[in-house]
């Protein structure tokens, strides 16, 4: 999984870079990460993630969002690390995507 790079949104303004969406990226997590999801297929698509949380024990379910279709576009988070972060690194979130054509995305911190 490759981790889509972040960018810092700055009080002089930002244009975000886009990628195509793979099937599945990480991105990292923080109290001020966001994930902006832009679906123009035409149908809805969604995106998943995988929460890696324990409650007394029990796995927290991962977090789903459907993003619609032609004109879908989602600002996803925050993004925090004590719901999504990889047992693996400790600061990355797992996200797949139900499609990838015509998504494109782009990681965002605040």
């Amino acid at each position: 999984m490759a981790l889509l790079a972040q960018q810092v949104v700055a009080l002089s303004g930002l244009a975000p870079t886009y990628s195509a969406a793979a099937a599945s990226t990480t991105v990292l997590c923080g109290d001020r990460s966001f994930l902006h999801v832009k679906n123009t297929n035409g149908s809805s698509m969604t995106v998943t993630l995988t929460a890696t949380a324990r409650v007394r024990g029990q796995l927290a379910a991962d977090v789903v969002i459907t993003v619609p279709a032609t004109t879908g576009d989602k600002m996803i988070g925050p993004i925090t690390s004590d719901l999504f972060a990889s047992a693996a690194d400790g600061i990355s979130c797992s996200v797949t995507y139900s499609s990838t054509t015509s998504v494109t995305v782009a990681s965002l911190v605040i």
